[in-house]
């Protein structure tokens, strides 16, 4: 089981879960830039419905394990070249992207949005429905009953979870 703490604090954890981006549009539609890969600060603060000081202040603390996940700041003729490629119409002279990976990432270590622990109850759900379905020979187990829902006392908690 994994518990808010945890996932809080041991990065190994979190990477290990990051391949999982399909939870994110199970909770709510992600949109993205018309490059179909990347989205922008203010997109990410809209779809965790927090500020976009939120994001920047974690951005501050966290940059290390996000820029390991993908995130990056375009500039120059780096953000010049984007621009024209996705259409994008910003005066900026800086642009901070993010790919769905980033965003997972974001959404465990955001510790005030509901969205966000919708997104982390949906991921440890799903991740604990697959590993009970897994079956040696010296584990072997049931799956769990077809009655049992998503709020079922028999789900693992997580880091967001509510009790």
């Amino acid at each position: 089981m994994i518990n808010e703490s945890a996932l809080l604090e041991s990065k190994t954890l979190r990477s290990s879960v990051l391949d999982r981006t399909d939870v994110l549009d199970r909770v709510k539609a992600l949109s993205l830039l018309p490059d179909g890969m990347h989205v922008t600060t203010a997109m990410v603060a809209a779809y965790f419905e927090v500020s976009r000081k939120a994001i920047e202040s974690l951005v501050l603390d966290h940059r290390e394990e996000l820029v390991a996940n993908g995130y990056r700041v375009l500039a120059g003729t780096e953000l010049t070249s984007f621009k024209e490629v996705s259409g994008i119409q910003s005066r900026s002279r800086s642009l901070a992207l993010y790919p769905r990976r980033a965003v997972l990432n974001i959404a465990m270590l955001l510790r005030d949005s509901e969205v966000a622990r919708q997104v982390c109850t949906s991921w440890t759900w799903s991740t604990w429905h697959v590993r009970s379905l897994w079956i040696t020979p010296s584990t072997a187990r049931s799956p769990p009953s077809t009655t049992a829902s998503p709020t079922s006392s028999a789900r693992p908690s997580c880091r967001c979870s509510t009790p």
